[in-house]
Order: structure tokens, then sequence, then C-alpha cells
């Protein structure tokens, strides 16, 4: 039989054979007899032959002619054989049972087996059914998988008799892909409550299309040996149903049940076990009685209390040192979120994702819960149940549970139980653990829906180690990520795999978790970096680190990358957009080539390179990091600078807490002691904050801005001033528009309408800058990147109005905006360096 199909010439194999796509397969195919074949030719392949091509109009004019013809000529030698490899997500996620069932339906022989590399198959029989076999791989594969590629190369038919799966291994170049730790199914889910089932209320039930995967796995190929699971041997019933083809758990490799699996405890807060038929039952009981309770899930421990519970929310605050800072809550589904926030269908559909994330949901008013899970703010973070274990404790009645990460105020997530009763004590009150060990640390993610879009805010469990598909190839590359809301990456070809949230780096344990996570990293995906990139910032713990772990031995070079370079180049990625852009970068604070501290950026910027086209005006940071903590020091300063002394005798909340300490002030910022000069659009936000009496002093990074963000209400009435100055950089300047913010504040103007003001005036800002750098560069393209970049009314009103100015917006979507983004950006700079150094 013969094949007429359009191809394209991928890659050259010598002078006489090539990889061609064949229906959408990728083969090695001989061009012996076809002469001057190039990119874009329709070629008609036999047994591995290219034996005739076409200029590319009349092949599709012709295309059914041809294959036609193609059917009626014999050249003798049908393809009979074919070596195939599937890349992708295609481990842990049933693509070996599906191969098997797909095989026997199609009355193919051959096998299949896990590789390093992917999926390894063997397949013989009919052409026809070769053709279809692989044509199916892609477009039928199981919900879960990722199909990147599916090649597929000639080879003798060997005889073989039905279809198998093998034992996985083998040598051969690590580039598997272990998917995301998945929630629980609605299939397992109804077992686990039906009475009649033999696993009726166990909290680890799974299948093929549920549950762990990342978080207990600790090598590839993906199989049972190589996960924790392989300390539970299972009983001859569970056994049965991983080697039966028609079952839901058919090779699924952490399938376990009450008599062979893993179990679950009560532990007191000294590490005793109580007594008690159903841990999971006496927990709930002591989640209702105000406890508050640790709980050993997928990735770590929560801290979980009745978020009803005014008393035990108060409590397990004061326990935890998190005062102000929002707690993540879990109901048991939709209809309970419904009655205490506003669920779009997009967020619906965010929350029922298999990833399960936290979604930031408005709340209802009045606000049915304990008033401190989310003070201060119109938003609160919801997530439902994502293992059997949550979903069993929340059957008990409750309408929603905090469920906040185990860890004390800027450690590492707990992870094992030791670990939790040492780190947890004096916090909770009881712990419920099971004996399946988590191999890797792994944080809910969250994920908020903006403009129209699910946005990704922390990107962690459900979504790691999901790989980011690259616009360019890049060597092998380890970056290693800013110094808050840390995340590492590793990347090779034309793939980066981003870490799981590792989080601030403020102490030694954060700092290991770093250094175990770069290492899994790299063992799990085989990739040795050639260059280790770190960003600019000396002082910065993941800097450091790079330095220490890679600067004194042979082997990769480092590679400093400029923050919103960085910021930049991540948005650029994520979209696939080869540059130059314009890129607006909006956020906190990042080391400037100048030595000023950066964060109100407007930049043009392709991944070698950038040129700042604008900035705000810079104004000093008195008391230097500080000023992050306290807007009311960011207030004096723009106050200072917007209208001089006499502006810190006015009666505003950042002067009379300024109080006896003003002086002092003054004198470093004229003199520049601490008191570093920065353009950061958060420290502005945290300066009108202060200025409208909202927040002095913040309790967790971002505070002052998110309360700002919260207070807006309806639509802004008029804009406040504002200036650029010409010359390269501009100045976007913003002393007209503190003025006019003091001039409403002691006029008696809500903090809402100045809010919304503030809002609307940047956004025109912003957008007019734009678009005369537009003017100026001929480039349409603009990236929006920056943790500032959070703030749903911010970006929703930026990307409507530079649409309305004929120019296309960009903003993240699958990667975070803020730090968590830094190292898939410095991935794509320090790559796009070495290329042109090379």
């Amino acid at each position: 039989m013969c094949l007429a199909v359009p191809s394209e010439v991928v890659e050259l194999r010598g002078e006489d054979s090539a990889l061609v796509s064949v229906n959408g397969v990728r083969q090695e195919v001989s061009l012996a007899l076809v002469e001057d074949v190039g990119v874009g030719d329709w070629l008609i392949v036999h047994a591995g032959f290219a034996i005739h091509r076409m200029d590319e109009e009349s092949a599709r004019e012709s295309l059914a002619f041809l294959q036609e013809a193609a059917r009626a000529m014999d050249f003798g030698g049908e393809l009979r054989a074919l070596e195939i490899r599937v890349a992708g997500v295609v481990q842990g996620v049933g693509f070996r049972p599906f191969v098997l069932r797909l095989a026997r339906e199609l009355s193919l022989s051959g096998h299949v087996a896990n590789s390093p590399a992917g999926v390894a198959i063997r397949a013989e029989g009919p052409p026809e059914a070769l053709e279809a076999f692989t044509r199916r791989l892609s477009s039928d594969a199981p919900a879960l998988a990722l199909v990147r590629e599916v090649e597929a190369r000639p080879g003798p038919p060997g005889g073989l008799s039905g279809f198998h799966i093998l034992e996985s291994g083998g040598p051969g170049e690590k580039s598997a892909l272990v998917p995301p730790d998945v929630c629980a199914c609605e299939a397992c889910l109804a077992e686990m409550r039906d009475p009649a089932n033999r696993r009726f209320r166990y909290p680890f039930i799974n299948c093929t299309d549920c549950g762990p995967r990342y978080t207990l796995v600790d090598g590839v190929p993906y199989d049972r040996p190589r996960t924790s699971m392989r300390a539970f041997a299972m009983c001859p019933a569970c056994q049965a149903e991983y080697q039966d083809p028609g079952n839901r758990r058919f090779h699924a490799q952490p399938n376990a049940c009450p008599d062979c699996g893993p179990t679950a405890a009560l532990l007191d807060s000294g590490g005793g076990r109580v007594e008690c038929p159903d841990p999971v039952r006496e927990a709930a009981g002591l989640l209702a009685n105000g406890e508050i309770v640790a709980i050993r899930g997928l990735g770590g421990f929560h801290l979980a209390c009745d978020a009803e519970n005014a008393g035990a929310v108060a409590r397990l605050r004061e326990r935890k040192g998190r005062w102000e800072k929002p707690l993540a809550i879990m109901s048991p589904d939709l209809a309970a979120i419904s009655r205490y926030a506003r669920v779009s269908p997009q967020e619906a559909e965010l929350l029922t994702s298999p990833a399960r994330p936290i979604v930031l949901l408005e709340k209802r008013h009045p606000f049915p819960l304990a008033p401190d899970v989310a003070p201060g703010l119109d938003l609160v973070g919801a997530m439902l149940p994502y293992t059997p274990l949550h979903a069993l404790v929340l059957d008990h009645g409750f309408t929603a549970l905090v469920m906040t990460s185990g860890n004390r105020s800027s450690e590492p997530v707990c992870m094992g139980v030791p670990e939790a009763l040492k780190r947890l004590s004096g916090i909770a009150d009881f712990f419920l653990v099971h004996d399946r060990e988590i191999l890797q640390r792994n944080d809910d993610s969250v994920a908020r829906v903006t403009a129209g879009r699910a946005r990704v805010i922390r990107r962690s469990r459900g979504y790691v180690p999901g790989p980011v598909y690259l616009p360019r190839e890049v060597p092998p590359i380890l970056a290693a990520g800013g110094h808050l809301k840390n995340v590492l990456a590793v990347a090779s070809g034309d793939r980066a795999i981003l870490s799981q949230h590792v989080g601030d780096l403020e102490n030694p344990l954060a700092v290991e978790f770093l250094r175990e996570t770069a290492g899994w990293l790299t063992r799990l995906s085989g990739i040795e970096p050639e260059i280790v990139a770190h960003d600019l910032h000396p002082d910065y713990a993941s800097t450091a680190w790079a330095r220490r772990e890679f600067g004194n031995r042979p082997g990769p070079r480092l590679s400093e990358v400029q923050h919103h370079h960085a910021h930049a180049a991540s948005c650029m990625a994520e979209h696939g957009l080869a540059g130059p852009v314009i890129a607006i970068v909006l956020d906190g604070a990042g080391y400037g080539p100048d030595g000023t501290v950066w964060g109100g950026e407007v930049l043009v910027a392709d991944y070698s390179g950038f040129s700042r086209a604008a900035h705000l005006e810079t104004v000093p940071m008195p008391g230097g990091d500080a000023a992050a903590a306290e807007p009311w020091r960011m207030a004096v300063s723009h106050l200072f600078r917007a209208m001089g002394p006499e502006a810190l005798d006015l009666p505003l909340a950042p002067v009379q807490e300024a109080g006896d300490r003003m002086p002092l002030l003054v004198q470093a910022m004229e003199q520049g002691i601490n008191a570093p000069l920065t353009s950061s659009m958060g420290r502005l936000f945290d300066a009108v904050a202060s200025i409208c009496g909202i927040r002095q002093v913040s309790s967790f990074e971002g505070q002052a801005a998110m309360e700002l963000e919260a207070a807006a209400r309806g639509e802004a009435d008029r804009l406040y001033p504002y200036s650029r100055g010409p010359g390269e950089p501009r100045i976007l300047g913003t002393s007209a528009l503190v003025r006019a913010v003091v001039r409403d504040v002691l006029a008696g103007e809500p903090a809402a309408a100045v809010s919304a003001r503030f809002h609307a005036t940047l956004v025109r800002l912003l957008a007019e800058i734009a678009r005369e750098i537009a003017r100026e560069t001929g480039l349409t393209r603009v990236v929006l990147s920056g943790g500032v970049f959070q703030n749903a009314r911010l970006l929703s009103g930026l990307l409507r109005e530079l649409s309305a100015l004929g120019l296309t917006p960009f903003a993240h979507e699958k990667v975070p905006a803020n730090d968590g983004g830094l190292a898939l950006g410095q991935v794509m700079v320090a790559a796009a360096r070495a290329r042109g150094a090379a």
C-alpha cells in the first residue's frame, strides 16, 4: 500500500533520508527515489521510501486522486512493522493500557513499555491498521495525556504474537515527563461512598484516571518500584485489577485497598496514637469541636479548622503567627462554596479542573464564615477536595474548613510525620496522618479568573511538573529563580520544567528546599545544565546559592539575568513570541543595572537584550527593605517628592504614623542614607494606600496594594493628572498624581473613589506611553508581567485600553506574572546570550 500525504521535511538524516510528518506522525523516510525534496513538498510514501513529489498547488487539487492511485500501485515489500516512540506526558496517565486496547482493537501484534524517553512501542500488522494506529495514538489519547510527538520508523516484521505490556526500563536519554498529581475522580469517590464496595471509606482509593503522581515518584520510567507505593505489596484482588486490561485500575501504579495499602492514623499533639476505629471520622469530630488538626495530604500537611468557628480561626492565626494574610479554605462542593462566594461558570470550571487549585473568588456580603478567614479583602481563596481523605473529612457536614499550608511563617510546608510533629508543635492539637510517604513537597496552586481568562498565581500542585514548551530550542539550563515566591526551572531543547512553589527564601529551611528541588529536577529530567541562570541581585538567596553551588567548580557557567528582563522574557516565552516587544513590567522590586531599585518599567525587549524606554520617577525608599513592610514610609517619600516639607505637616495617616521619626526620615532621604532610589510601582500602590488611610504597616507582602484594589468601587468619574517627561528613558511623573490624591483625601473623598481614580489613571498613563513607543518603533505587541499584574482591576483595564489603541497585549495565564515566573524568563535570556556568544 502507498500513502499519498502532505509532508514537511523536519530534519535531514544524511544525504538520502529525512524525518518527515506522515499523517501527523514523524517517520524516517528515504529520499533516494526523489530528487530536490524540500520544505513544503508533498510526497507519496511507500514502505519507507518517498516515491513521488508534486508542487503544493497541484497536490492540493489532486490529493484524493493520488491517494487512490497510490493504493493501486505495487512496489512490493509492504510496510508491516513500526518502531514507535511517543514523547510528552505519557507515563502515569493510562497511556500503556490505552495502547494495548487500541492495538488489540486493530488486531496488531507487538508490545509497549515505558522508557526513559517516554513510551516505546513495537507494532506489527497490515499497513492500513498501522496507519490508523499511529494516527490514533495522538487523536484518541487518554484525557490526562499530553502527546508531544509520535515518531515512527519502519522495521522488519518479527512474527510477534499478541500485544503485551512489557516491563519498563532500558538505557536511553531521560526525557519522559512525569504527570502532575490529579484529583480523585468521581468514579473512585462513588466507590468510596458505597457501603457495598470493598473500598468503602478508604482514604487512598485511586485508579488510572486519578490520584497521586509527582509527589510519590522518585524516578522515571514511572512505575510502582519507582514510587513510594513500592512499600505496599498488592493483595490478590488489587493485583488482579492491575493486570486486567478491562479494569479501570489496569496498570494504576498507586493501586491499593484497605487490605494491602496505606492506612490513616490519628495522633495527639505529642505524637501518641489516638486509638479509634475510624481516624478520619474522629478527626472530623475534633474539627467540629473547634480543634486544630494537621492533616497530611498529597504534597504535605495542611493546618485545618472549622472556617465557621471564629474562635478556632483566631486561635490558628495566633499560634501560626499569621495575623492577617488570607487563609485558604476547602469546601465539599460548588453549592457550599456558593454560600459564601460568587462563582462564575469559568470559575466553576477552574475549581473542578483536575488540578483543583485554590481559586480567588468574590466574597458574598454578608460573609457567613469567620471574618478572620480573609480580613480586609473582597476575595476569598477556595478549593474543592482533591484527595479521598479530604473528601471523607468534609463529608461530615462542614460548609468550609480552613486548609492553610502546614508550616510556620516563611518555612516550607511540612512533608514527613516526624518533621510535622516537631515543626507544628504548639500549633496543631491533633495530627491526621498516613504511612504513604510523600517524596516531593508540593503546596497548593492558586489561580484567578481575570479578563475572561484563568490565570495561575502560584503554579504548584496539580500543574507541576507539566512542561512549558518553548518558542525556540535551548541548551541544558538550570534557572535559580528569584528571592520571593521562588520557583526553579530546568530546560533543554523545546521544553522547560518549572518546579513546584519553593516560596520565600527567608530562612535556611527554604534555601535547603531550593537545593533539594534543584537536585531532584535535574535527576528527574536527566538534564545536566551547561548554564546556570540567576538574578542580577547579588543579595538574593537564589543568586548566592547558584554562585556557591556552581561558581567554584568546573562545569556549568553562570549567567546573570536582570529581573525585569526575565519577567518580560517569561511572558514572551509563554505566548511563543520571538520579539522584539514592548514590555510593561510592574512589581515591587528588582535590582537595576544602574544600582537603583526598579519596578515601574516600560522596556523594548527581546530575549537577547532590552532597553529601558520609560519608568516611573524615582523616589527614596526610606529604611530600605523596611519600606516594603511599612507603607507609611513610601507615603512620606512620595509626599516629600511631590509637595516638599510642607506636606509633612498635613493631617494624613502616614504623617501621624511617622510621628517623631519624621526628622530622621527626611535627613536619611536627603542624604541618601539607607534610602535607595526606586521606580517601583508596588511601592507607589503602598504609598497611595497609606495616604488613603487603608494600611500603614503590612503583615504580608502586597497587603496594602491588595486592600487598595479591594477598596475600589465602580468606574472612575475622573482621572488624576500625570506627566510624561521627554528623553530616553521617559520619566513617568507621579508627583501631580500624588498631589491630587492628597487633595481628595483631605476633602473627605471615600477611599473607594480615590482607588478607582488611581487605577484608571495608571491604565491611561501606561496605555499612552505604550502607544507612543509603538509609533516610534513600529512594534505593536505588548507583554504585561510582574506581580502588580495580579491586580485584576489594573490588568483588565490595561488589556482593554491597549486593544482599543490597536495594540496586541499579552498577559500571563499558565505561568505566574509574579516572581514565580522569573525562572522561565531566565532560561530564555541565558539561552539567547549563549546562542549569541557561540
